[in-house]
């Protein structure tokens, strides 16, 4: 039951993220919220995932990978009950943030319980099965999202993840348990310290700006999260037990491979949340249209791990793949910058396509490739650090992005109520083309930030994975 149940926990997580941002503009009208409420749903979800994913996958090493694997998935079902019955925005914020705690202990601890069961090509497999179904879920999420809250509200989609995690939860009970040998101590401070980091500089970015950067409470939470991210690294350099370990951060290639799959999620992350609103706002599409529209995005996810990894295993070097998907992540990113709304769809097709390929193929190999760099005895702390810069990468997208589009509009349209009240999709009544116009142009500028973004991460991958080679399974 192992390989069946993990996978079936990365397709439900994928789910939740992707299938999410289609709900963004129905809960918005239904709790009536705007601005970084409502971006919290989405954002308080990566928060959560980006911040317990490490904490998890050492957890895991230490205590069991099942059992943290059958916990997390019980604590995303509740998370999940909660939203489905939220009667505020501030109720469905905190229940996003518990669901996202809950689908980092699935990711890390289910990729532990993988790396722990298999080798050589055949973890290349399970790996590549694991990008496989987080491509599925993401391909399907948005089109199922958008057909559930069609038929049933947003709440009845909710309600079905709820469901799913329960039996997941289940299914787990049958998986065989592993823990790495002597892993008997936790690092409380570094866990507490990372945890406390990511959620300041994330508050940060979604509350900049409604109250403004030069506000007392965003210059003192901003550095306070920067100062609490280089006490983490201190820590963790003197913890008999870290968290994260610098020994895995010092190796060069488990880094590079790391920072090429936060790269394709920083290119993916923001078209996937902050589009679907977008053509709900600009095409006038339906929640479910909307969500088939994304298919773009998202369906070559669904075969393109395979794909990568079928040619790794073949002969071809992994990378020239992971340096060709990144590539197209680049390339799709900035061509994004051509998007209109006359005509949303078409003009944003071809490089949706190219950053889903670029996505897809990354999913496949860069687990696999990283993991087979780290001793046998951290692969939870590894698996962890992996989902932990895709969630702290999408996370912090979220809020960049949020922050950079309605900052934009409210300098636009001179409203900052007005630019939060466009930004979640609802254009005001006579005001349609200056509002589209402004919406436009902020997209447009904050999309080529993040093309720019992928083009010099990518840069940084290059000069890391091309350098000297480095061992497999360094110390």
């Amino acid at each position: 039951m192992t390989l069946p149940v993990v996978l079936i926990g990365v397709v439900l997580v994928a789910m939740s993220i992707s299938g999410t941002a289609v709900a963004l503009p129905s809960i918005g009208r239904d709790l009536d919220a705007s601005g970084s409420p409502l971006n919290w749903v989405v954002g308080g979800y990566n928060l959560a995932f980006a911040a317990m994913t490490l904490v998890a996958g050492s957890t895991a090493d230490r205590i069991g990978r099942r059992r943290v694997f059958i916990v997390a998935a019980l604590v995303f079902a509740a998370g999940f009950l909660v939203t489905a019955l939220s009667p505020a925005i501030a109720v469905t914020d905190i229940a996003r943030i518990v669901s996202g705690a809950g689908g980092a202990g699935i990711m890390a601890a289910g990729g532990a319980i993988l790396a722990s069961n298999y080798d050589g090509a055949a973890r290349n497999r399970a790996f590549a099965l694991m990008g496989t179904m987080a491509g599925i879920g993401i391909a399907i999420g948005p089109t199922l999202s958008g057909l559930l809250i069609t038929a049933t509200g947003w709440r009845g989609s909710f309600a079905v993840f709820t469901v799913i995690g329960l039996l997941v939860a289940l299914g787990a009970t049958r998986a065989r348990e592993s823990r790495a040998t002597g892993a008997d101590r936790a690092d409380r401070a570094g866990s507490a310290l990372f945890i406390t980091a990511l959620a300041l500089l994330m508050f940060t970015l979604l509350e900049a700006p409604t109250l403004g950067w030069a506000h007392p409470v965003i210059l003192l939470t901003g550095i306070a999260g920067l100062v609490a991210l280089v006490i983490f690294g201190v820590v963790q350099r003197r913890s008999a037990a870290p968290v994260l370990a610098p020994a895995l951060v010092a190796n060069r290639g488990f880094l590079g491979w790391s920072l090429a799959t936060l790269t394709t999620s920083i290119g993916f992350l923001g078209a996937l949340v902050f589009l679907p609103t977008y053509l709900q706002a600009a095409a006038g599409l339906s929640p479910a249209a909307s969500g088939a529209a994304m298919l773009l995005l998202t369906a070559p996810v669904l075969i393109m791990p395979m794909a990568a990894v079928t040619l790794v295993n073949k002969g071809v070097p992994a990378r020239l793949l992971i340096m060709i998907a990144l590539v197209l992540v680049v390339a799709g990113n900035l061509w994004l910058t051509a998007l209109n709304a006359d005509n949303a769809v078409a003009a944003v097709a071809a490089p949706l396509v190219l950053i889903g390929v670029g996505m897809g193929a990354s999913f496949g190999i860069t687990d696999g490739q990283a993991m087979a760099m780290v001793p046998a005895d951290v692969v939870g702390m590894a698996a962890g650090f992996l989902n932990t810069l895709r969630g702290a990468a999408e996370a912090l997208v979220i809020a960049a992005f949020s922050a950079s589009l309605i900052g934009l509009l409210a300098a636009r349209l001179g409203d900052t109520t007005r630019a939060a009240t466009v930004g979640a999709g609802r254009i005001t009544t006579g005001a349609e083309a200056a509002e589209l116009d402004a919406f436009t142009w902020s997209w447009r500028l904050t999309q080529l930030g993040v093309g720019l973004l992928c083009l010099v991460s990518s840069s940084v991958v290059a000069v890391l994975i091309h350098s000297r080679a480095t061992s497999r399974r360094t110390p």
